[in-house]
């Protein structure tokens, strides 16, 4: 499942005055967290290379990063938060929780992947009802309408690989989805943000970039309380724990271009609710400081 809001106007004047193009994600939603105890991880973790490599740690003098430290204790949950200009550069990152279940999130590309093979009326309205409320029935379609499991797998993989993830395997995981049940792929939040730092620049995405501003409006957590913002969110429950882990992921305009954004929290309560809300008070807070954000664009 996925909650996420509108604002499509706003978007859609960004992203065609920049010429940018896409996004997209699948299934039910949470994902299995790391030891939660790991005092030895940094709060904050600046990449320059464009993979995450564990134990970087640098100081960052801006006040987003002092405003997250402050607010982290706060939270009540595991979090993570990934920041990168569209088109490319540094990524940033925040918080202790760094990989998970993908789960719906896995429908954005898998629905690029649908609507490239076949653009006729149902792929698109499935592809619609797949990224707009996050319907899985219409992901399923999506998925069947690529061919047999291995074929429909590795038109979704060229789409992760077309996205960043092929070119990080020198220098850390390569998301590789899982061919028996892709909405259970592993994404790294690494790796999910340069995804969507790609994303808009790729060629036939620009149809699901448009769906990922028309979110339905009980879905408007994260992301969705940002004006202008384009995104899909996950969330499922861990299978032995029954806690639940939500995840979204997508791009949101600043003065100086579309910035990526990747995020996710496991509350610890353990409850769905109280994980949306955490991804919310994130969103405000990225909210007050995307004047200090680099954005980018697209180079073509």
């Amino acid at each position: 499942m996925v909650k996420s809001t509108g604002t499509g106007s706003a978007l859609r004047g960004l992203l065609r005055g920049s010429a940018l193009v896409a996004l997209l994600g699948l299934t039910s939603c949470a994902l299995l967290p790391g030891d939660r105890h790991q005092a030895d991880r940094p709060a904050v973790v600046v990449d320059t290379a464009g993979s995450f490599r564990p134990g970087l740690s640098v100081s960052i003098p801006d006040s987003l990063a002092a405003d997250f430290t402050q607010l982290q204790p706060t939270l009540g949950g595991q979090v993570g938060l990934a920041i990168m200009p569209v088109g490319g550069g540094r990524m940033t990152m925040f918080g202790d929780w760094t990989s998970g279940i993908a789960w719906s999130t896995i429908k954005v590309p898998l629905a690029i992947a649908a609507l490239r093979h076949d653009s006729n009326t149902s792929i698109f309205e499935d592809a619609e009802a797949a990224i707009t409320v996050s319907d899985n029935d219409a992901a399923e379609e999506l998925w069947q309408s690529l061919g047999d499991g291995l074929e429909a797998a590795q038109a979704v993989q060229d789409v992760l690989d077309e996205g960043g993830d092929a070119t990080t395997s020198a220098a850390g995981p390569r998301t590789k989805l899982d061919y028996t049940a892709f909405g259970q792929t592993e994404w790294t939040l690494a790796n999910q943000v340069r995804f969507a730092s790609r994303l808009p620049c790729l060629t036939q995405t620009f149809k699901v970039t448009e769906l990922m501003s028309e979110i339905t409006p009980d879905q408007s957590w994260g992301l969705g309380t940002l004006a202008g913002s384009a995104f899909k969110g996950g969330w499922g429950p861990d299978d032995d724990t029954g806690i639940y882990t939500v995840r979204q992921f997508g791009v949101v305009p600043t003065q100086s271009g579309m910035v990526a954004v990747a995020l996710a929290a496991q509350a610890d309560s353990g409850t769905y609710d109280d994980a949306t809300a955490i991804l919310s008070r994130i969103a405000v807070l990225l909210g007050r400081h995307l004047t200090e954000l680099r954005g980018g664009t697209c180079a073509h």
